[in-house]
């Protein structure tokens, strides 16, 4: 593999010097392409995980078409295109994308230079920074109306994961379910609280709109002066409820232990952590949510790590097949320490509502 023949498949400005890795990511392998001039940029290199995302052309126009919209909306409030949103270049064949000879998809987008990625504690400060980014970015894409590619068939959809659940708990294809019975009681004795919630869904009442799905404050970019500056990483955008991008920061953000914490007495949820997110979310979205999803807006942290529950617990079930493991009780252990949070923010519900009503009355 030649990341400079592959890097010079696209329409880059200026002339490679050279291509090296940039961290170690989870999905997709990435690189940075640099340049030989400092008046052209330089890119980000990516190979996509066909593996995870089966089909990387939809992928792709997915991401051109957020990316696009973001960029008129900063165009017409004078912001800087170029920084304030992500820069897709295609390869010379006008594709969005490369595939080489072994099948592998690779993508390149202009880095933004002069930037911070924050990986630090995250304290309410940092929450509400993290809140504010991701409102922001639901915020210009809240008129999208082009429709985008289903990349990711049935994600944080309950009905498709209790579908999957029966068929494993049916099969039990490692003998793991008959010592399991208070475990699977969990997921059973909150079926339908989340069957319910899901009906809204379904039934239009929460509405359907472009959503990140991924979260996390590493997929925030800074300025120099600790600004939000734009929301990066979109190869998971679709169209879903903005309460799964909600629910997901609050499972990863407000958790004061580990995913897969093995002192259970570590983990809970940290309101304060709850409340500087909201505050930041909320300043940038009241305009355009509307009342059952500020009615649900907290539900959305325990709908999600209800989740994912669900999922390690059945993925232990079925032997450990989805989710990388450490150790043969690995997704066990997640499966206690994500019960552990979700019960913590149970025991802490109605203190939620209240300060997602307050905040949201204070902004309205």
């Amino acid at each position: 593999m030649n990341l400079e023949n592959i890097a010079s498949e696209f329409k880059l400005e200026g002339t490679i010097d050279r291509v090296e890795a940039l961290g170690e990511g989870f999905i997709n392998d990435t690189y940075v392409i640099y340049t030989n001039k400092k008046s052209v940029p330089d890119y980000l290199l990516q190979r996509k995980n066909k593996r995870i995302f089966t089909n990387v052309p939809a992928m792709m126009e997915n991401i051109q078409k957020v990316c696009l919209h973001i960029k008129q909306k900063v165009t017409a409030r004078n912001g800087d295109p170029m920084r304030e949103a992500m820069t897709i270049v295609p390869a010379f064949d006008g594709k969005l994308y490369f595939q080489d000879e072994e099948g592998e998809f690779w993508a390149v987008c202009v880095f933004i230079s002069d930037t911070i990625a924050m990986n630090s504690e995250i304290t309410p400060e940092l929450a509400f920074q993290g809140g504010k980014g991701i409102g922001m970015f639901q915020s210009m894409v809240s008129d999208l109306n082009e429709p985008l590619t289903d990349i990711l068939p049935g994600f944080h959809n309950i009905r498709f994961r209790f579908n999957q659940w029966d068929a494993v708990l049916a099969k039990d294809p490692v003998g793991r379910k008959a010592k399991l019975a208070e475990e699977i009681s969990w997921v059973e004795s909150r079926r339908e609280e989340m069957l319910n919630f899901w009906k809204l869904v379904e039934n239009g009442e929460i509405p359907t709109r472009v959503t990140h799905n991924d979260t996390k404050i590493t997929n925030i970019l800074f300025d120099l002066n600790n600004e939000v500056l734009c929301v990066i990483d979109l190869d998971t955008v679709l169209n879903s409820t903005v309460l799964n991008d909600f629910g997901d920061a609050m499972r990863s953000y407000t958790n004061t232990g580990q995913e897969d914490d093995e002192n259970l007495d570590a983990v809970s949820c940290d309101l304060t952590i709850f409340e500087g997110f909201t505050k930041g979310y909320l300043s940038q979205t009241i305009g355009f949510l509307n009342e059952k999803e500020l009615e649900f807006l907290a539900f959305s942290a325990k709908y999600i790590t209800y989740e994912q529950v669900l999922r390690f617990l059945m993925d232990y079930i079925d032997g450990d097949n989805y989710y990388r493991i450490k150790s043969p009780e690995h997704n066990y252990q997640r499966t206690l320490a994500q019960n552990k949070l979700l019960t913590s923010m149970e025991e802490q519900y109605h203190e939620m509502c209240r300060i997602v009503r307050t905040v949201a009355d204070k902004l309205a």
